[in-house]
C-alpha cells in the first residue's frame, strides 16, 4: 500500500524554492495589466516567465521530494541569501526579453536594486520602460520589502542578527529555536507562514491604503499603486521619474509621508519583536530618536536656507519659506528612511537660497536609516541609540569615576554588551564602505561617484545616485565589473555584514 503523502510537504520545501514559485505566481500581475493595455507582447513574456518558473520549481520539487530535510533557522538565512543572489537571475528574464534594447545583465542589476528595496534605477528615463515594466520593478521591490518584514522576525531576530543583536535576545548569530525536524508542525517554514499570515495582511491593507489615498488625490491608477509598494517597501521607485511629476502634488507627497513613519519602527505596526514586554510607540527609543534627527535636520537645512537667500525681496522670501520648509522635511524622512523620494519643493528650497543640493547631508542620513526589522536600511536607529547610551554613560563616568549605571525604562532594550556589538557592526560597515569604494575605484569609476554609489547600495538608498552626486550617475555606463561590485553591495547591505559572517561560522552548521 502506498505511503500517504504528508499534508504539509509543501512547507517543508527550501525557503529559496518557495520563494521562487511566489515569484513566478507573481507575474500574472504584470502580465494581466499588459493584457488589459493592449501590449500582447509583453503579457506573453511575462506569462510565459511565470509558467517556466512554475515549471522550475515543479521539477525540482519532484527531484528533491524523497530527500527533504530540514536545517533550521541557518538554512533560512542561507536561503535568503541564494534568493538575493541568484532570483533577480528569473526576475530579470521579462525585463530583458520585453526591453529587447540592453543587456541581460543590465535587467539583473536592476532587479537586485529592487529586490533589496535599493531602488537604483538601471534605465533612469521613465520613457524607456512600458507600464508593465514600471509595474514590475515596484512589484519586485514590494515583495522584497514584504520578505524583509517577514524575515526579521522569523529568521533575523531568533538569530539576533539584522540589528537584533544589540537586544537580549540570545548570543549574536545562534538561533534560538531552530525548529524540530523535517515536516513538524514545529518546522522553521511553519513560523515564516504565521508571520505572512499576521504581518503580511498589514503589509497588504497598509498599501491598499496608500493606494485608494494617492487615488483621491489624483494620481493615476498605475501610479498610485507604484508609488505606495515603492513607500511601503521604501525603494523609491517611480513610474513618472519622481514625485515632481506626480498628479498628487502636494497632498500625495503629505500620504506618503504619513506612511513613512512605519519604517522609523518596527512598533508602528507590530509587537512581535519587543523585548521587553512593553510595546509603547511613545517609549520606543528608535521612534523617538528618529523624530529628533528628523526636526534637527529640517531645522538645519531650513536655517542653512534661510541665511543664504539671494532675493532682496523679503516678502518673496516669506512667501517662499513654507515651501522650502515642507521640501526640507519630507526629503529628510524619506532619506533617513532610506526610501529617496525627493520632494517637489525640495528644488524651491534651492533656489530660494541659491545652495546646491547638500549630498553629503543626504547620503550621512541613508547611513543612518531607519528602524530595526523594517524595511529601512542603513546602520539603524538602535544601534546608534546603543552607541549613544554608552557614550553617555562614559561622560558620566568623567564626571564621577565610582558611579554605578542604572537599568532604566529608556534602555531595557539594550543589552550589556549591545554597544560593543553595536561598535563592531559600525567597523564592518565602515570596512565593506570602504572596501566597495576601492573595488569600484579599480573598475574605472571615479572617487566621489565610487564613494556615492557605496553609500547609495549598502544603505539601500538608491536615488542617492542622482541626487547627492555633482552629476546623477549612469550605472548603465559602469563597467562589467562595477556593476557586478555594487549587485554584491546591494545584497551586503540588505541583509548586513554580520549575517553574511554568521553563515560563515562552523557552530552554526554543526547540528
Amino acid at each position: 500500500m502506498p505511503a500517504q503523502r504528508d499534508p504539509v510537504s509543501l512547507l517543508r520545501l527550501p525557503l529559496f524554492l518557495l520563494l521562487w514559485g511566489a515569484s513566478a505566481i507573481s507575474m500574472a500581475l504584470p502580465a494581466g495589466v499588459a493584457l488589459f493595455e493592449g501590449n500582447e507582447e509583453a503579457a506573453r513574456v511575462f506569462f510565459l516567465s511565470g509558467l517556466l518558473g512554475a515549471i522550475f520549481v515543479t521539477l525540482v520539487t519532484l527531484a528533491i521530494s524523497n530527500r527533504l530535510r530540514s536545517h533550521g533557522t541557518a538554512g533560512q538565512l542561507l536561503s535568503l541569501l541564494a534568493a538575493f543572489l541568484f532570483l533577480p537571475a528569473f526576475l530579470a528574464l521579462p525585463v530583458w526579453d520585453t526591453m529587447g534594447t540592453t543587456t541581460f545583465l543590465n535587467a539583473y542589476v536592476d532587479m537586485v536594486s529592487a529586490l533589496t528595496t535599493t531602488g537604483a534605477s538601471m534605465f533612469p528615463e521613465p520613457e524607456r520602460l512600458s507600464g508593465p515594466l514600471h509595474l514590475w520593478r515596484a512589484q519586485v521591490g514590494w515583495m522584497g520589502g514584504l520578505l524583509m518584514w517577514v524575515a526579521a522576525s522569523a529568521i533575523l531576530a531568533p538569530m539576533s542578527l539584522g540589528g537584533f543583536e544589540v537586544t537580549a535576545r540570545g548570543a549574536l548569530g545562534r538561533a534560538i529555536d531552530v525548529g524540530g525536524p523535517a515536516g513538524s508542525m514545529s518546522d522553521t517554514n511553519m513560523r515564516l507562514v504565521d508571520d505572512i499570515q499576521t504581518i503580511g495582511v498589514i503589509y497588504v491593507s497598509l498599501t491598499g491604503g496608500i493606494w485608494i489615498l494617492l487615488l483621491i488625490a489624483g494620481d493615476p491608477t498605475s501610479v498610485a499603486l507604484s508609488h505606495a509598494m515603492s513607500v511601503m517597501s521604501t525603494s523609491g521607485i517611480s513610474p513618472v521619474g519622481g514625485l515632481e511629476n506626480a498628479a498628487s502634488g502636494f497632498a500625495g507627497e503629505a500620504i506618503l509621508f504619513l506612511f513613512m513613519f512605519f519604517a522609523l519602527s518596527r512598533l508602528t505596526f507590530s509587537t512581535d519583536t519587543a523585548t521587553d514586554g512593553d510595546g509603547r510607540l511613545d517609549r520606543d527609543p528608535e521612534f523617538r530618536i528618529g523624530l529628533f534627527i528628523i526636526l534637527t535636520a529640517t531645522t538645519v537645512l531650513f536655517i542653512r536656507h534661510w541665511l543664504a537667500f539671494q532675493s532682496i525681496d523679503l516678502a518673496t522670501d516669506v512667501a517662499l519659506a513654507p515651501a522650502a520648509l515642507w521640501g526640507g522635511l519630507f526629503t529628510v524622512m524619506s532619506y533617513l528612511t532610506t526610501t529617496g523620494f525627493v520632494s517637489a519643493d525640495w528644488d524651491a528650497a534651492q533656489s530660494w537660497s541659491g545652495l546646491g543640493t547638500p549630498g553629503l547631508f543626504l547620503m550621512g542620513l541613508a547611513l543612518v536609516g531607519g528602524g530595526v526589522a523594517t524595511t529601512a536600511g542603513g546602520v539603524k536607529l538602535l544601534r546608534v541609540y546603543a552607541l549613544y547610551l554608552n557614550g553617555l554613560r562614559e561622560m558620566e563616568k568623567l564626571v564621577h569615576p565610582s558611579s554605578v549605571s542604572g537599568v532604566g525604562g529608556a534602555n531595557r532594550r539594550i543589552q550589556r554588551d549591545g554597544a560593543l556589538v553595536a561598535w563592531v557592526f559600525f567597523m564592518l560597515f565602515g570596512l565593506s564602505l570602504a572596501l566597495t569604494t576601492v573595488a569600484l575605484a579599480a573598475f574605472g569609476v571615479g572617487f566621489e561617484d565610487s564613494l556615492v554609489l557605496a553609500v547609495a547600495t549598502l544603505s539601500t538608498t538608491g536615488p542617492l545616485i542622482e541626487t547627492a552626486a555633482e552629476t546623477p550617475i549612469r550605472l548603465v555606463e559602469l563597467s562589467t565589473g562595477a556593476k557586478y561590485v555594487i549587485s554584491v553591495a546591494m545584497v551586503l547591505g540588505r541583509l548586513e555584514t554580520l549575517a553574511i559572517i554568521a553563515l560563515l561560522t562552523p557552530n552554526l552548521w554543526r547540528n
